[in-house]
C-alpha cells in the first residue's frame, strides 16, 4: 500500500521567479517587469531582473535536481520571452532557451512539465487591456499554439494556467500583484470569464497543434477546508465548504474552488455565486461554457494549508478558530498537514480526474550555518507530516498522479521579494551560489523509497 509505482516526484518553479535575464535575447517586457519598478509594490523594491539567474545557470540547476533525485520539473514559460509583443513575431532566441532547458532535462532523466502561464502577461497586451480585453482568449490560443508546435515533440505534460485565482484576485481585485489594479465588480467577473475562456482555448491549441499526443491539465489554488473531527457531519460540511461560497464579498469569490473549477470540469458557474453576484456577470452563452469545459487529463492543485470547519446546527459549515500559538511557517501560513488528505479526496470525488499536487512546501528562516551547510529540520518535519497525509489519501483510493515540491530553489516570491525562502536549494543572491539544504537530501530518500520511508 502507498503511492503507486508510477507516482511522479518533482519540484516546481516559475519563469519570472527564477530565470532573470529580464532584458536579454529579445525578451519583451511583462507586467511584473513593470510592476516591480513602481515604488511600494514589492518588499524593499526587489525585482526579478536577475532572480536565480536560471537562464544562464540552468545546467547547474538541473545537475542539482538530478542529485536530488527529482523525476520531474514543473516550470513555466515566459510568454514575453517567446512573443515579445504577446502576439505576432516569435522570438527565436526565446524558443532556443527553452529548447536547451528541455533537452538538458531529458538528458538527465527528468520529465518536463510545462505551465503556459504563471502570471507574467506580456506588457504590450496589458496596454491593450490585458485580461479584460475580449481578444485575450485568442491571444492565449496563438501563444499556446506556438508552444504546442515547437515543444510537443519532447514535452508530454502541460498545464494551461497556474493559480488563476491569483491572476484575477490579486492582480485585478486587490492590486497586490501585477498589474496592480483594483477593478469594479463588472470588470472583475469579465476578467474571470476571459481567463477561463483562455484556458479552454489553450486546451484546444495544445490538442490541435501538438505533433505528438500530450496530456493537459490546469493548476489552480483556492481556499481549502478540512473537517474539525471525523464525524460524518463535519466531513460533509468541509466537503461542501470546499466547493461553495464561504462569504458574501467579491474577494471571497476569488478563492472559491467551485467558482473556478466547476466551469472547467462541470461546465457551469456555481448557482450560489450566480445568485449573489449574477447582475455583475457578463453575458455568456452555452458555447462559452462548452469552450471552458474542454476535456482534461488531470487536475493539478497547489495546496499549503486549509481551514477547519464543523457542522453547525443546520449542517452548514462553521469555521473553527485555531488555538493561540497555532504553528505557522515563516510566511505566517498555518501548518495543517491534513489538507493533503482531505483536499485531494474531495477534489477527486467531485471532478473524477487524477490529482497532482502541483505545489506544496514551506517558507523557513534558512541561512548558511558555520559548517557551510543549510540545516532546515522544520522543513523536513513539514514535508513528512504533509506527505504522510497524502500517502493516506492514496491508500484510501484517491487517484494521485504526483507531487511537486515548492520550490526547487529559493526564488523571487512576488510581493515578498527575496524575503521568503521556500526552496529545497539555498540560493545566495549575492553570488548565485547554490547549496542543497538538508531537506533536499531528505526528499531524495523519500523519492528513492516512493514514500515508503514516511
Amino acid at each position: 500500500m502507498g503511492f503507486k509505482k508510477e507516482f511522479v516526484w518533482g519540484g516546481a518553479t516559475a519563469s519570472y521567479q527564477v530565470e532573470g535575464a529580464a532584458y536579454e535575447d529579445g525578451k519583451g517586457l511583462n507586467i511584473w517587469d513593470v510592476f516591480c519598478k513602481e515604488p511600494g509594490h514589492v518588499y524593499e523594491g526587489h525585482t526579478g531582473d536577475v532572480a536565480c539567474d536560471h537562464y544562464h545557470r540552468y545546467q547547474e540547476d538541473i545537475a542539482l535536481m538530478k542529485e536530488m533525485g527529482l523525476q520531474a520539473y514543473r516550470f513555466s514559460l515566459s510568454w514575453a520571452r517567446i512573443l515579445p509583443d504577446g502576439t505576432g513575431k516569435v522570438n527565436e532566441k526565446g524558443l532556443d532557451f527553452y529548447d536547451r532547458l528541455i533537452d538538458a532535462l531529458l538528458e538527465n532523466g527528468i520529465e518536463p512539465y510545462v505551465t503556459l502561464y504563471h502570471w507574467d502577461l506580456p506588457y504590450e497586451l496589458h496596454k491593450q487591456g490585458g485580461w479584460l480585453n475580449p481578444k485575450s482568449p485568442d491571444w492565449f490560443y496563438e501563444y499556446a499554439s506556438i508552444v504546442a508546435r515547437h515543444f510537443s515533440d519532447r514535452v508530454k505534460y502541460f498545464f494551461t494556467l497556474n493559480e488563476p485565482q491569483c491572476t484575477v484576485g490579486l492582480g485585478y481585485q486587490t492590486g497586490e500583484h501585477a498589474p496592480g489594479l483594483k477593478v469594479g465588480p463588472y470588470d472583475y467577473f469579465q476578467i474571470w470569464h476571459n481567463v477561463l475562456l483562455a484556458h479552454g482555448r489553450g486546451v484546444d491549441a495544445l490538442r490541435e497543434h501538438s505533433v505528438k499526443p500530450v496530456k493537459v491539465g490546469i493548476a489552480p489554488c483556492g481556499a481549502l477546508y478540512l473537517p474539525a473531527s471525523e464525524k460524518p457531519e463535519d466531513i460533509k460540511a468541509a466537503n461542501w465548504a470546499t466547493f461553495h461560497l464561504m462569504g458574501d464579498q467579491i474577494s471571497d469569490v476569488s478563492w472559491d474552488v467551485g467558482f473556478c473549477m466547476d466551469p472547467v470540469f462541470l461546465g457551469q458557474y456555481p448557482e450560489d455565486v450566480l445568485q449573489k453576484f449574477g447582475p455583475y456577470f457578463p453575458k455568456f452563452t452555452d458555447q462559452d461554457m462548452d469552450q471552458i469545459k474542454r476535456p482534461l487529463d488531470f487536475y493539478g492543485q497547489n495546496m499549503y494549508n486549509a481551514v477547519p470547519v464543523r457542522a453547525g446546527e443546520d449542517g452548514s459549515p462553521v469555521r473553527v478558530s485555531r488555538y493561540d500559538g497555532f504553528p505557522k511557517t515563516a510566511i505566517q501560513w498555518p501548518v495543517t498537514p491534513e489538507c493533503l488528505y482531505w483536499a485531494p479526496k474531495f477534489l477527486y470525488e467531485r471532478y473524477q480526474k487524477p490529482v497532482y499536487i502541483t505545489e506544496n512546501g514551506m517558507s523557513a528562516h534558512d541561512w548558511v550555518s558555520l559548517d557551510g551547510e543549510v540545516h532546515d529540520p522544520n522543513r523536513i518535519d513539514f514535508n513528512h507530516r504533509y506527505l504522510k497525509e497524502l500517502k493516506k489519501a492514496a491508500e484510501d483510493g484517491v487517484d494521485l498522479a504526483g507531487y511537486f515540491a515548492w520550490s526547487v530553489m529559493d526564488n523571487f516570491e512576488w510581493a515578498y521579494g527575496y524575503s521568503e525562502r521556500f526552496g529545497l536549494i539555498y540560493v545566495d543572491y549575492r553570488t548565485q551560489e547554490r547549496i542543497l539544504k538538508d531537506s533536499a537530501y531528505d526528499f531524495r530518500e523519500i523519492i528513492r523509497s516512493n514514500g515508503e520511508n514516511l
